[in-house]
């Protein structure tokens, strides 16, 4: 997998408690964003079917019957 440098910027306070906690900043940073990333595309896959929502289509039970002998 390739990765990508990046800076971002975290409260001075949340800093202090990631450091006391021992917690991997960058492991909980890749994990919020992926999490961002997921939560993004399903609201952008959502909107995207309501605009074009799916309509029955009856070529679908035809195909079904082809593979009947």
């Amino acid at each position: 997998m390739a990765t990508t440098r990046t800076t971002f910027t975290l409260d001075r306070e949340m800093a202090e408690q990631a450091q006391l906690l021992h917690v991997n900043v960058s492991a909980a940073a890749r994990e919020g964003v992926a999490a961002a990333v997921k939560r993004a595309l399903g609201e952008t896959d959502r909107a995207a079917y309501q605009r074009v929502p799916e309509q029955p289509d009856d070529f679908w039970d035809e195909a079904e019957a082809w593979g009947e002998a």
